[in-house]
Formats: C-alpha cells, sequence, structure tokens
C-alpha cells in the first residue's frame, strides 16, 4: 500500500477534474487520487474515508468548495484544504477557513508542486532547525570600511547589480556579493519573492500594487517602488493571497 499522500479532487467540469487528478497522480509525494464531481459526492467520500488533502473548486452546484471546506473543519482529522479556481475575490475567506493554498486557473505544473509540497510539510510537522529559511537571515556587508550587519525582515526589496545584489531597506542601501538567483532560493520561504529578472521583493514590505503610467506595474514599500514584469505579476499576486492567510 502507497505511503504518499491519498488526496480528493473536487471539481464539476469532468475535463478540469481529469488533468487535475492526472496531474496530482505525477506528484512523487501523492499516492491516491480519487475525485468527485461536486460537493454532495465529496461530502460522501470523506465520510467513508480518510484523505490527507482536498482540492476543491468553489464555484460548483449544490454544495460549493467553501461550503465543503467549512463541513470539513468539523471533523477531528480534517484533510489539508486547497483551493482551485478562476477567481481571487474568496481568498480572504478561504485562508480563513484554514486553506493550506489558493491556486488561480489556469495555474503552472510548478505551483500545484509547490501546493502539493505545503500539504507534505504540513503533514511532516515543523520544520527543523537550520532549513534553508534561516540561511541568511543577518547579512553581513562591508560600508566605508566597517562591518554592518543587516537583518533580512528589515530589507524591503533586492535588486540586481552586476556581480552583486543592492538591499534595500528604509532610506538605505547595501551591496552584498551574492547573486539574485540565490537569494531567490534561500529566501523564499521567508516571504521574499521575484517580482522582475531583477528585484525581489519582500512580501511583508508591499503596502499596495499600482499601474503606473511609465512602469507599468509596480509593488509600493517603504523603501521605493519595484517594477513588476508581466512573467512575474501573477506569482507575486498568488504570493500576496497566500499571505493573507497568516493575517488571518
Amino acid at each position: 500500500m502507497s505511503s504518499g499522500l491519498r488526496v480528493l479532487v473536487v471539481e464539476d467540469e469532468s475535463s478540469t477534474r481529469a488533468e487535475l487528478a492526472g496531474q496530482l497522480a505525477e506528484q512523487p509525494s501523492v499516492g491516491e487520487v480519487q475525485s468527485a464531481a461536486g460537493g454532495d459526492e465529496a461530502v460522501r467520500l470523506l465520510g467513508e474515508g480518510t484523505f490527507d488533502a482536498a482540492f476543491l473548486d468553489i464555484a460548483m452546484p449544490g454544495l460549493t468548495g467553501i461550503d465543503v471546506a467549512r463541513i470539513l473543519r468539523r471533523l477531528s482529522h480534517p484533510p489539508a484544504i486547497v483551493f482551485v479556481t478562476a477567481y481571487d475575490n474568496h481568498a480572504v475567506e478561504a485562508f480563513g477557513l484554514g486553506a493550506v493554498d489558493y491556486l488561480l486557473k489556469p495555474f503552472r505544473p510548478e505551483r500545484l508542486a509547490e501546493a502539493v509540497a505545503r500539504i507534505g510539510r504540513r503533514r511532516s510537522g515543523p520544520a527543523p532547525a537550520g532549513d534553508k529559511a534561516d540561511d541568511l537571515a543577518v547579512v553581513q556587508v562591508e560600508l566605508a570600511g566597517r562591518t554592518v550587519f543587516v537583518r533580512r525582515d528589515d530589507i524591503a526589496y533586492a535588486e540586481a547589480h552586476g556581480d552583486y545584489v543592492r538591499l534595500h531597506s528604509g532610506r538605505h542601501s547595501h551591496l552584498l556579493r551574492q547573486s539574485l538567483t540565490y537569494l531567490e532560493e534561500v529566501w523564499d520561504a521567508a516571504g521574499f519573492v521575484r517580482a522582475h529578472r531583477s528585484f525581489l521583493v519582500n512580501l511583508a514590505s508591499i503596502t499596495e500594487l499600482r499601474v503606473t503610467s511609465t512602469a507599468g506595474l509596480v509593488a509600493v514599500t517603504g523603501a521605493g517602488e519595484v517594477p513588476v514584469s508581466r512573467r512575474h505579476s501573477r506569482l507575486l499576486r498568488e504570493r500576496l493571497l497566500q499571505a493573507v492567510r497568516g493575517d488571518a
């Protein structure tokens, strides 16, 4: 018997249901995938057995995904909930119900893999000490012949600067001899997201997203505006929605 995740897909559109179930079955950590065509069928299946996760569409006839999630909360050992929807207007309510993730259709394979990884981390418990999120929690930079220590959480955004990265914190900026790609990898779990090929932004520092006549979409932070490319705008919006979960 497989020790992988047991997952339930709840989606009323047959083609979307089959596609999502197929993609989940290809995930190495997933052991079994069952499908339901609606909320009523999902509740019946959930009553017949236990699942590690439920991927719920929101807009369905009869019981919606939100309705199913409310029912799941009453279970003594509820499955992890991932909402899969074409709309972002339910995000706050979804995370208020304890959702692990919120996928916007159409989603990329890597976003689905990320959602599955979140479920796995929840299932295995807290991350061990020394997790990558703690790498470079404090960075050391040289400034006018002296060493300055900058806390990662104080950094609003990082900007590629040749062989260096310029860290922007309030009114100050510092050069760090490191690549933006490496910072993206080790700071991802700490809430730093690629906004542009040359910029990482700290989600906690974003006060608003704004469309300007000159730079297009920008993320506004206390240290300045960060350009958001079309390629990275979707992921940034998704991660901002996920951040609501923490606030909730």
